[in-house]
């Protein structure tokens, strides 16, 4: 089981919004706080990163920048630079004020590409909950070259615009979340912390891992799980809490009502299959547990996650 596939999957809820941004310096674009995580690509040029409250960060080509709270910044050629408002869509376009000319500036060139990813806020899992707010991998050579090579292919394909690239570049789009995250607990992997990184660190903690994502119906216990992973029950249930942050059935709870919300945003078939697809015998018993963890009936949540924009806000 592939787990930070599935979470990725599971925590999405619409589609990436992006736009390309070609700019000669000055130049300076201001993104309020967004509905998910808001995300940079230094495809060419080099530019500085201005979070709110924090100090600005130089970025180089190739760099990758993901703020996974969609905290209001601003990217901009200097950090002295005047700012403009910009709001993303999933057309793959920016909205520019009037009379805005991105080009119109006699410096330097810079090439990004910036966006969001629409992913449960409500209830985060703790994957994204424990990630800094902003996530800072540097186009270090020999270093995450998976996640540059598909930075390189963005900019190759956005730059010169060649037949068929309108599909090729929201994929590598989507795929670069899932490429910055893994490249992020890679580059923790020496020295995990109280984190996700520490989780996946953990060989028992990980597999057990791998057996709730692959198994949410199942009747878990932690005796169950302990043995499955060669660890008293103490041990284990100690080692999760410190690597994972809550216990092993807390976990198990919070999962299943995770894939339950996926399930019902994507899949229109009744609510005891979803039910049954995450444990619960009892409809009534499913729907209970649910609206005590999202504040809506099933229901009632299938059809605000269906009848949602498909463009994200600015």
């Amino acid at each position: 089981m592939d787990v930070l596939a599935d979470v990725v999957t599971a925590m999405r809820t619409g589609r990436s919004s992006y736009g390309r941004a070609d700019v000669r310096a000055p130049w300076g674009l201001r993104l309020t706080r967004s509905t998910g995580a808001a995300f940079h690509l230094v495809l060419q040029g080099t530019c500085w990163l201005l979070p709110d409250g924090e100090p600005p960060l130089a970025l180089g080509p190739g760099d990758a920048v993901l703020l996974p709270r969609g905290a209001p910044h601003a990217v901009a050629d200097q950090p002295t630079t005047s700012l403009v408002d910009v709001a993303l869509k999933t057309s793959g376009k920016a909205d520019l004020p009037p009379g805005f000319d991105p080009t119109g500036g006699q410096g330097p060139r810079s090439l990004l590409l910036c966006g969001t990813y629409r992913l449960e806020r409500e209830r985060p899992h703790p994957l994204l909950s424990t990630l800094p707010d902003v996530v800072h991998l540097r186009a270090s050579p020999g270093r995450h070259r998976t996640l540059h090579t598909a930075i390189t292919l963005l900019g190759e394909e956005i730059d010169a615009d060649p037949p068929g690239s309108r599909a090729v570049v929201p994929s590598l789009v989507d795929a670069v979340l899932v490429l910055i995250l893994r490249a992020w607990l890679e580059q923790q992997g020496d020295h995990p912390a109280h984190d996700w990184s520490k989780a996946m660190a953990d060989t028992a903690v990980a597999r057990s891992l791998e057996l709730i994502h692959a198994r949410p119906a199942h009747p878990w216990t932690v005796a169950t799980l302990a043995a499955e992973v060669g660890l008293s029950r103490a041990t284990f249930a100690r080692r999760f809490a410190e690597a994972v942050g809550e216990p092993p059935l807390t976990y198990l709870a919070r999962w299943r009502m995770t894939t339950a919300a996926r399930l019902l945003r994507e899949d229109s078939g009744p609510l005891v299959g979803v039910a049954q697809q995450i444990g619960y015998t009892s409809e009534f018993a499913f729907a209970k547990a649910f609206k005590r963890d999202f504040g809506l009936a099933p229901g009632a949540y299938r059809r605000q996650a269906t009848a949602g924009p498909e463009t994200a806000p600015p």
